[in-house]
């Protein structure tokens, strides 16, 4: 898996001649204004409320001895809490809306690679993809909350906090290689065959989501670039897999 992690991060060295080549800009514009618009809203309000819940989790400490750092230790958990979870909900948000414009470019990719013609797959509507886009990551929505929830709450054991960091950094990094990866996919497998896909190729998933998740550290320029990037790379990796899966032709 580690190695398809790699492969996973590589993919985005040659992203952005890739899109230059095959004029795919034009087609980011939508999904760029989306990213960048549910990024202020989130990510703001995320902010307003950081410092409520760390005042709520601070009352937990009915005792007056060690008040003043456990109301420390809680707000910096607070605004931890709520920045994991903006970040999910922007994250999932973002891909199922973008949706109908993400899966253009990720079929021109493919015709790119295989040679085939555009279209040679296409046999869903953008409401249909739309729809599919709302499907796939609601339930990774979900998914991703049921695993998320145990690990934050880790973060209250010493020691034990630092891996859970990786962890919680390894779980949004899969899920967001998840939702790039099945722009591709759903032109090829139904819902339940996608996600036993991308759960086989795990480590692919990981090393996309990767580099998603730290382009989103990048201020303004991040949530900016971050779909056109991370869909381009999935993209090409995905069709690889596919390939090697004989779901895909050569390229000709």
């Amino acid at each position: 898996m580690l190695n398809n992690i790699v492969i996973g991060i590589k993919a985005y060295f040659g992203a952005f001649s890739l899109i230059s080549k095959l004029k795919l800009w034009k087609f980011f514009a939508i999904p760029m204004l989306i990213s960048f618009v549910t990024a202020v809203i989130i990510f703001g309000s995320a902010y307003a409320l950081s410092d409520n819940v760390g005042a709520f989790i601070s009352k937990v400490w009915i005792w007056d001895w060690g008040k003043e750092t456990f109301s420390t230790i809680s707000n910096f958990i607070g605004g931890l809490i709520i920045l994991v979870i903006g970040l999910i909900l922007y994250k999932h948000i973002i891909m199922a809306l973008s949706a109908p414009f993400m899966s253009p470019v990720s079929e021109k990719i493919e015709a790119h690679l295989t040679g085939a013609p555009s279209h040679s797959h296409r046999n869903t509507s953008f409401l249909q993809q739309l729809w599919r886009g709302i499907r796939i990551n609601g339930r990774n929505l979900i998914m991703e909350l049921l695993l998320t929830i145990p690990i934050l709450l880790l973060k209250f054991i010493p020691v034990v906090n630092i891996f859970s960091t990786i962890l919680l950094f390894l779980v949004q990094a899969y899920y967001a290689g998840f939702g790039n990866m099945d722009y591709t996919l759903e032109r090829h497998f139904q819902y339940k065959e996608s996600v036993r896909f991308v759960r086989n190729h795990r480590g692919l998933a990981i090393g996309n989501g990767i580099v998603f998740i730290l382009f989103l550290l990048i201020p303004l320029i991040g949530v900016i670039l971050v779909l056109p990037l991370s869909v381009t790379a999935a993209s090409l990796k995905t069709v690889e897999a596919l390939k090697l899966k004989n779901h895909l032709p050569n390229a000709s």
